[in-house]
């Protein structure tokens, strides 16, 4: 090693301070931030490979407006345009579930990707990853894609981070002008930039519960969060970034009219931030959309059985159309169904689609006809009971809200967990989820070691003496204990593993309910 004092010699020191600069590089702060995102919550995720997209040649009157708005902002008269100070940052695009709001963002997002428009997304959805429920990683997931279409925010970023070790413990708006306001404004960004910031499903956004170390809420006696004050502080750290001059881009909500943003974006307070809402009714004429995609598909579902081209007729096609008042999601369903049902063949199934009809007309649902046809599908399963009660736990809950893993994997638990809780016997979940698969996607029984390791610590400390409650509730397999133990045994003590056994093969009682803390 080179040495300050080569070759010296005949001299003493008498103080000598050195001082290391010993701060992480850039790439280890972004490395950190990276660790912390949710990248299934990106539009062209992995998590999403599969996620609906606009049908070719339908939806493209919403498409249009809404790329038109990101590139070129509202068309405001000359006046209207002298009285604004600042752009109006915000839209709005909602309508009830089944619309095709998600489909629509995510092929909003393709557009901008192919067109050179910087997209930042976050798809949020109740069915998918925890991160994906939870406002958790919303920000640093923000921050993350804007170091990718903005380098030059890499530096101040990193500094942010090094800076404030607890920054990822704060709330999203001291995350907000940490990792995003403060650096935009320390560098220089083109004012005219084209960028848009697309969120999809706010409403599915979950409320962030805090437990403590024994698997307790921290504030027992405080009143728990609720996921309206969650979302609306997500929507108030982005009304304020859009007032922010530094922030370049654009900002596309997409949820359900729900009581939280119809009074958010109705508040004259925030009114300058707000372009006109898209709201997705009878104007953007969805019949003829749903009508080109049924088409489509069952031009598909022709080729593949080598039926004749004059089949559905074009009774059937009236008929289903008049089924899904305006909802995509039903005539997706019926298309799922027909191509992954084990009942019969498309005619048949075709037939079974068009006979269901709900208990009562009504004028003001109109998922009446979805709902029966859902319970037209749980009631074809081989066990309907079984089957909605493992439904419960693949949605990650128990009824009452209960759900019994919160700290191993907060939402639901991976495909093999719910296998080696609820199958006696290998085929179990193909014989309760079989007929469900246009209901459902059977995640994959494969054994994550680091899932498993996680399960088995939180289920020996947390969730034992809760077993003999909700052991019975789902009729969860006893044989489940064997993979608990195995993994366990170097762990454990041995009463702990007693007491596992006991806890499950004993005889319950069955209105037991687990204690409080």
């Amino acid at each position: 090693m080179t040495s300050m004092f080569t070759d010296a010699h005949d001299f003493v020191v008498n103080e000598l301070n050195v001082k290391i600069d010993a701060a992480p590089a850039a790439g280890d702060a972004l490395q950190d931030l990276a660790s912390r995102i949710a990248a299934g919550a990106l539009h062209d995720s992995d998590e999403r490979c599969d996620a609906p997209k606009c049908h070719p040649e339908t939806r493209v009157a919403v498409q249009e407006e809404i790329y038109s708005w990101i590139v070129h902002g509202d068309l405001l008269g000359d006046s209207e345009l002298a009285q604004e100070a600042l752009p109006r940052k915000i839209k709005w695009v909602t309508g009830p579930a089944g619309t095709g709001k998600t489909a629509i963002m995510g092929s909003v997002a393709d557009t901008c990707k192919q067109n050179g428009v910087p997209a930042v997304t976050f798809f949020f959805s109740s069915f998918a990853s925890p991160d994906r429920r939870r406002k958790t990683v919303f920000i640093p997931t923000l921050a993350y894609q804007l170091t990718e279409h903005l380098p030059q925010l890499k530096d101040p970023i990193a500094q942010a981070i090094r800076d404030k070790p607890l920054l990822f413990r704060k709330n999203l708006r001291v995350q907000m002008e940490a990792l995003i306001l403060t650096p935009l404004r320390q560098v220089k960004t083109d004012s005219n930039m084209l960028g848009v910031v697309l969120i999809d499903g706010l409403d599915e956004c979950e409320a962030e519960q805090y437990f403590d170390g024994q698997g307790s809420l921290r504030a027992p006696d405080s009143i728990e969060r609720t996921k309206d004050e969650d979302q609306l502080e997500i929507l108030q750290v982005l009304q304020e970034a859009a007032a922010e001059l530094a922030f370049p881009f654009r900002i596309v909500i997409a949820s359900r009219p729900e009581r939280v943003f119809r009074e958010f974006f109705s508040n004259k307070k925030f009114a300058p931030s707000f372009a006109p809402p898209l709201i997705l009714d009878e104007k953007y004429n969805p019949e003829a959309d749903i009508i080109l995609f049924l088409q489509s598909k069952f031009d598909e579902i022709r080729r593949r059985y080598n039926l004749s081209p004059s089949w559905p007729s074009p009774e059937h096609f009236a008929t289903l159309l008049d089924q899904s008042s305006g909802q995509f999601i039903y005539a997706a369903t019926v298309i799922r169904y027909i191509t992954t049902s084990r009942h019969g063949n498309p005619h048949t199934l075709l037939e079974q689609v068009l006979e269901v009809k709900p208990a009562e007309i009504s004028v003001t649902n109109p998922f009446a006809q979805l709902d029966a046809f859902y319970t037209h599908i749980l009631e074809s399963s081989s066990n309907p009971t079984l089957s909605v009660k493992w439904l419960w736990m693949i949605n990650g809950e128990l009824p009452g809200g209960w759900y019994p893993f919160p700290h191993a994997f907060p939402g639901s638990a991976p495909a093999f967990v719910l296998n080696s809780l609820l199958q006696t016997n290998p085929g179990d979940s193909e014989y309760v989820l079989g007929g469900l698969h246009s209901l459902i996607n059977n995640g994959s029984p494969t054994c994550n070691p680091a899932h498993q390791d996680r399960f088995l610590q939180t289920f020996f400390y947390l969730e034992i003496p809760y077993a003999s409650w909700f052991l019975p509730q789902f009729e969860l397999a006893p044989s489940a204990i064997d993979w608990w133990v195995s993994g366990c045994a170097n762990r454990q003590s041995g009463s702990t593993i007693s007491l596992m056994f006991f806890g499950i093969h004993q005889e319950v009682d069955y209105d037991y309910q687990p204690p409080s803390e």
